[in-house]
């Protein structure tokens, strides 16, 4: 008689990302994405709707204050179509970033129990964010029709970048987050403080030339989602960002996901006693 065979199940080493490990269990994206966006939903009478509900009353808050009251200039946009442009991408971001910082915690029963690449559940946790967008992109279609707005066929091109700038940034610092909020349990209380900060410098509901000074400039360039926001308005508003600002924030995201993914990498062999 053959023995029976033995498999060992454990972390691949020498690589930082496995991707046919990750393929192999391409199954927990589902899982994991399918059971939060339940989670979140289920016990809300409004469920869906408040995907919809929050961007909007945003809009209608900084339409009223920054708008109307301030008189920002909306790179010949209506500034309802403007903000609400800018809310759909830094919602994904900001809502995919406080996801995947909490996410290691939150799943830290099943961490203990069995082995699966960790990096699957901060990457699911922003795919629940992503729904969220593609909820609120749903009432941005008639906000666009109800302005007569024009949108360049470059759209089909740059709006899906945009999406994958945004969830790149949201990966590399969720990540790092995630890693951090595992060991050190004060990261909760400053992930909220950092997502403000952050909000207020990146051109979400100003355009960047409204500083006159060139440093505060290149402090909002530093923003990872500088990039997606400008590139997700280029269709709209026809002025391309500047290259320059542009380079900075990309290189600021590919920067991001290469610190948060190695320091998660090297951080996950510790999870389960952390956790």
């Amino acid at each position: 008689m053959h023995e029976p065979a033995e498999y060992t199940i454990e972390p691949s080493e020498g690589r930082v990302l496995d991707w046919g490990e990750l393929w192999r269990y391409r199954e927990l994206f589902y899982f994991f994405t399918w059971r939060d966006i339940k989670i979140k939903y289920k016990q809300a009478t409004l469920g869906f709707l408040w995907a919809i509900l929050q961007p909007l009353f945003m809009m209608v808050i900084f339409t009223l204050f920054f708008g109307k009251a301030l008189n920002i200039p909306s790179q010949n946009l209506p500034y309802p179509i403007y903000v609400f442009s800018g809310l759909l991408i830094w919602n994904l971001f900001s809502t995919g970033l406080t996801n995947a910082s909490n996410s290691m915690v939150n799943n830290a029963s099943i961490i203990k129990k069995i082995y699966f690449p960790r990096l699957i559940i901060p990457v699911s946790s922003i795919l629940v964010a992503l729904f969220d967008f593609l909820m609120a992109f749903i009432l941005f279609v008639p906000i666009l029709l109800f302005y007569q707005q024009s949108v360049s066929l470059s759209a089909l091109v740059l709006w899906p970048v945009a999406l994958i700038i945004a969830i790149v940034a949201t990966l590399g610092l969720g990540s790092w987050l995630a890693a951090l909020n595992v060991k050190y349990r004060d990261f909760r209380y400053v992930i909220p403080f950092l997502i403000q900060v952050l909000f207020f410098l990146s051109p979400v509901i100003y355009p960047i030339s409204l500083l006159k000074y060139p440093i505060l400039q290149y402090i909002l360039a530093c923003s990872p989602m500088l990039a997606a926001v400008e590139l997700f308005r280029y269709p709209l508003t026809g002025i391309f960002p500047d290259g320059y600002f542009l380079g900075i924030s990309l290189l600021s995201g590919v920067v991001l996901l290469a610190i948060g993914v190695l320091y998660f990498k090297r951080a996950e062999d510790f999870f389960a006693d952390f956790a």
